[in-house]
């Protein structure tokens, strides 16, 4: 075995990151690492770079115990790292990143001839034939993600992670960086694959091996699996289990339409869709983390304006190409990490209430105080925010309360269209049912919510409609009798296209 990791330990303040976690690589192998949003991932990986001191377990490369303290250290023992954003340097030529820190001298200095001619070289083994005098960031991504991968080989050899490479490529890229990993593979490599791409994992890896909740649920060969025992294995469920017995109240139900999405998309984001939201409608999206639910979001909020198609509503064109365009346009967003996004935890929840009504007013029109008392404390006991008082720090409050108190700087801007990406993420089981509630009561006054989230059976409960996405794409709508928890898993699993 070229790696093994056994009871791999790692804690943080009030979190158990890894609970004795046992991974084994094979040389000449590509090994997918799979799992939601805080399953281990991430911590598994620092913890064998060096970069996390792991608390217990043990691990040994080529049979001998390794315990790295910092990524250098990890890569002179032969384990190497490229992430989903280049960790290059742009301004520098193509020789000059390939051969950083370790350049050939001549005389005590740097042999710029040699550098290139060992650049090329290089290069030459994943048959690429490129200028090296031109600047990185002057290539493309994929390019770059390529160069990124000969760097990290040929400074370790042994072990190289590659941590979601194909998150900004397109179809084609990404067969250029398989080409290059599978070359890797039958060179001897051990290769660590982290993606979201379920249609990748069982285009390029050997085994999978899925984490949750900082655990390790299963190793299997990817020729065994299928998609659904996939799916299962990551969420925690097994479609039978799906919880959720139909539509929400009023699913189906004719409405007048609010907005229109046509061939909206953006390149290496997400594949151009067509959306119609209904006035007073719940729109829910679903997939795995990673497939584009919030990317869809961010587009129709103008946080990373479309490239193709239009929006429009009753009156005509909509301009959303930016977040304030957005705001003007009657939009509201939420975002999923509400602690780096979504609040301002020094300010106080009265602050933090008003803060978007007096961006939408600008600044050079303050809302008066005792008008910012006013909406925060009926926003405060509409909403059951518990805390002390408005002047409290935000920060103070629980997860719940942020939430609530993030969806009242919305609610007093009074949108039309509400975006709320996983509104329910990491509050308890009262605040949960409470932001349920609220939604129905947003629509039924006649604001249109779209509704992002993980959990299948809060879909299940709270959407008339739901768009499932999957690899970037739409692709399926389910709804009536189509919307119940097994159709939703199976049409995150499946394959092809659903109509």
């Amino acid at each position: 075995m070229l790696l093994s990791i056994r009871s791999l330990t790692k804690t943080f303040p009030g979190t158990l990151a890894l609970d004795k976690v046992d991974f084994d690589l094979r040389a000449g192998e590509v090994h997918a690492l799979l799992g939601e949003n805080g399953a281990g991932k991430s911590t598994l990986i620092k913890c064998l770079t060096g970069a996390y001191r792991r608390d217990g377990g043990t691990v040994t490369l080529e049979g001998t115990p390794i315990d790295p303290r910092s990524t250098v250290e990890a890569q002179d023992l032969g384990i190497g790292t490229v992430y989903q954003e280049v960790n290059l340097l742009p301004n520098l030529t193509v020789a000059q990143n390939l051969m950083f820190g370790r350049e050939p001298r001549r005389f005590g200095l740097i042999d710029a001839r040699a550098t290139r001619s060992e650049a090329r070289a290089m290069l030459r083994q994943y048959g690429l034939d490129l200028d090296v005098d031109r600047d990185l960031g002057s290539y493309s991504v994929a390019i770059q993600q390529i160069i990124a991968i000969a760097r990290a080989v040929a400074l370790s050899g042994k072990v190289l992670i590659l941590d979601e490479p194909t998150a900004s490529l397109d179809a084609a890229e990404v067969q250029m960086v398989f080409d290059v990993v599978r070359g890797l593979r039958d060179r001897g490599l051990g290769i660590v694959f982290v993606s979201h791409f379920l249609d990748q994992v069982f285009d390029l890896t050997d085994r999978v091996t899925v984490l949750r909740n900082g655990r390790r649920i299963t190793t299997l060969d990817t020729a065994d699996l299928d998609r659904v025992q996939l799916i299962e294995h990551m969420l925690g469920r097994a479609l039978e289990d799906a919880v959720g017995d139909g539509a929400a109240d009023g699913a189906g139900a004719v409405r007048p339409e609010l907005l229109s999405f046509q061939g909206f998309g953006r390149r290496g984001v997400i594949e151009p869709f067509d959306l119609a939201v209904g006035q007073g409608e719940v729109v829910g999206l679903a997939g795995l983390l990673g497939s584009g639910r919030t990317e869809t979001a961010e587009l129709m909020f103008g946080v990373r304006p479309a490239q193709t198609g239009k929006a429009r509503d009753a009156d005509g064109p909509l301009d959303l190409s930016s977040p304030r365009a957005a705001i003007a346009r009657g939009f509201g967003f939420a975002p999923e990490d509400r602690k780096t996004d979504g609040i301002v935890p020094d300010l106080s929840i009265r602050e933090n209430i008003i803060l978007g009504l007096q961006a939408q007013r600008g600044w050079a029109r303050p809302i008066p105080r005792a008008e910012q008392n006013r909406l925060a404390d009926d926003y405060i006991r509409r909403l059951d925010i518990r805390t002390s008082g408005r002047e409290k720090p935000i920060g103070e409050l629980s997860g719940g309360n942020q939430q609530k108190a993030v969806l009242a700087r919305w609610l007093a801007m009074n949108p039309r269209f509400l975006i709320l990406d996983e509104p329910t993420r990491g509050i308890d089981v009262g605040a949960h049912a409470e932001i349920l509630r609220l939604i129905r009561e947003l629509t039924d006054a006649g604001m249109s919510v779209l509704v992002i989230s993980s959990e299948i059976d809060e879909l299940v409960a709270v959407a008339d409609r739901v768009i499932v996405v999957r690899d970037r794409r739409h692709v399926a709508e389910l709804a009536g009798t189509r919307l119940g928890g097994d159709d939703i898993m199976r049409a995150i699993a499946d394959s092809g296209e659903v109509a």
